[in-house]
């Protein structure tokens, strides 16, 4: 296609990428700058919006000094993002009223504690999430009782709400554009999964004027034109717009119903493909809508782990275990004890398919003889335990069977992290040859949108597999760890710090 290429933006939690793609599927260059985490109090996660933008910014501009790509070979712009994250800024000087509240942050808590069983069956039904501070609706609904006169400013058409890809299509097409993408909408306990749009109700029971609303659009469709010469002049379409976990779904190429992928980020992320039919979870998975290509929508079963990742940083900054995330597979496999230490590091609650917002970490079965080794193996196992809690309620739900698991993310490059989760789901894990999958994901999506590429066929092709680890634990190993790793959580739920 000569001298043409796909670049994608990635805002995740804790970096900024910007990424240029060949056709090939070819990473041609990464940029990246990392995002500060705003602290306020226990519990609170919020960002800067303003430096997320400067963020893009300068990674798309690295991106194409270090590459030597001319910005009029851009052929089209990818957008993926950290969902649920919540920002509200002022219509007129598109400044934002408050900080992005991130979707680890609890600050939401008591508000959707607040919500009656009744109301909490009608969410259910309507948008197949639970209801949890984790998505945007009450983070919303903080912002406009937090910031004196918004809840007015809102009412009078005066404010726009974005999950932080909105933020981004506003902002790099100099407020042209509001809009945002199914994936993302369906994250915000207000969108209805069945309608595709906005709900009246919702809106309603969160008192949220619809006027703040972003329109809604499918994944792939030019959503605007770059302007304020982020491009130096040239003029780019974005045309792929999608949330991470549905955005790495799509660039490990699950297109199949019962196809998985798991990302090991900061947090983790387990999402099945479960194509045009909803799959409605007994056990507290989610429901929610992974891609819409044209008018065919793609529904998907989702459970969230909230630390994964975060785990081997806390190892790392908080406890000085360990110098890198590389070095905790060396010490795992040295540590010489019989995995009888389980660490269950629910800092910020548990996410699926347990959901309790009060769960604190702990860590059990520890003796005279254990070793920062041996606690570093219980960490990274449980990475591993999360995920196994998540893939085998997926499949009890769906009634398919998993026979592999596509898998990503930054710790996905741990050896022992990977070999050991392969054992005690009892399954091979295969890992994608490109780790940018999301960017990839949102760079299939770009792409499909201007002709990059034709059609789903021809981005097959594109597909590289990677490393596989394969299953060598016995099973009567596999099930004992598992009932211990049960049992630690089921200590953990019990204990709560306040009366």
């Amino acid at each position: 296609m000569g001298n043409e290429y796909i670049l994608s933006i990635d805002e995740g939690t804790t970096t900024t990428r910007a990424i240029i793609f060949d056709h090939d599927g070819n990473k041609i260059v990464s940029s990246r700058r990392t995002i500060d985490a705003i602290l306020p109090n226990p519990g609170w996660v919020e960002q800067d919006p303003n430096q997320i933008w400067n963020a893009v910014q300068s990674t798309i501009a690295m991106s194409l000094i270090e590459s030597g790509v001319k910005p009029d070979e851009i052929k089209s712009i990818g957008i993926a993002n950290q969902r649920e994250t919540t920002v509200i800024w002022d219509k007129e000087t598109g400044k934002p009223i408050y900080n992005a509240i991130v979707w680890q942050s609890r600050q939401t808590a008591d508000l959707a504690n607040k919500i009656n069983s009744e109301d909490l069956k009608i969410i259910r039904n309507k948008t197949g999430l639970v209801v949890s501070p984790y998505f945007s609706a009450t983070k919303i609904r903080f912002i406009l009782d937090t910031v004196p006169g918004a809840q007015e400013k809102a009412e009078a058409g005066q404010l726009m709400f974005g999950t932080i890809n909105t933020w981004l299509l506003w902002k790099l097409t100099d407020g042209k554009s509001f809009k945002t993408d199914v994936s993302n909408a369906s994250r915000t306990m207000l969108f209805n999964i069945d309608t595709l749009d906005w709900d009246d109700d919702l809106l309603k029971m969160f008192n949220i004027p619809k006027a703040m609303m972003p329109e809604v659009t499918s994944n792939s469709e030019i959503f605007g034109y770059s302007e304020n010469n982020q491009f130096y002049g040239a003029t780019v379409p974005i045309s792929g717009m999608m949330g991470s976990q549905q955005a790495s779904l799509f660039g490990q190429m699950a297109f199949e119903p019962g196809m998985v992928k798991n990302t090991y980020g900061t947090g983790a992320f387990a999402v099945m493909n479960t194509g045009t039919t909803k799959a409605i979870s007994d056990n507290r998975l989610l429901t929610t809508v992974a891609y819409k290509i044209g008018d065919k929508v793609n529904y998907a079963l989702e459970g969230s782990i909230f630390v994964a990742g975060a785990a081997l940083q806390w190892l790392q900054d908080e406890m000085e275990l360990i110098k890198s995330s590389e070095q905790s597979s060396e010490m795992a496999q040295n540590s010489e004890n019989q995995n009888e230490v389980y660490v269950v590091p629910s800092f910020s609650g548990l996410g699926a398919p347990y959901w309790d917002d009060l769960a604190r970490g702990a860590i059990f079965g520890l003796t005279r003889g254990t070793t920062d080794a041996d606690l570093v193996k219980a960490t990274l196992q449980s990475i591993a335990y999360q995920s196994k809690d998540i893939i085998e309620t997926m499949s009890s739900d769906s009634n398919i069977p998993i026979q592999s698991i596509r898998v990503d993310g930054s710790a996905s490059q741990n050896e022992y992290l990977m070999q050991f989760q392969s054992d005690i789901l009892g399954i091979p894990i295969q890992k994608s040859n490109e780790m940018e999958t999301t960017s990839l994901g949102a760079a299939f999506m770009a792409g499909l949108a201007v002709g990059f590429w034709k059609d789903l066929d021809e981005i097959r092709t594109v597909f590289k597999h990677g490393e596989e680890y394969v299953p060598t634990m016995k099973e009567d190993q596999r099930d004992d760890l598992y009932f211990g790793w049960k049992n630690a959580v089921e200590a953990t739920m019990m204990f709560k710090h306040t009366k």
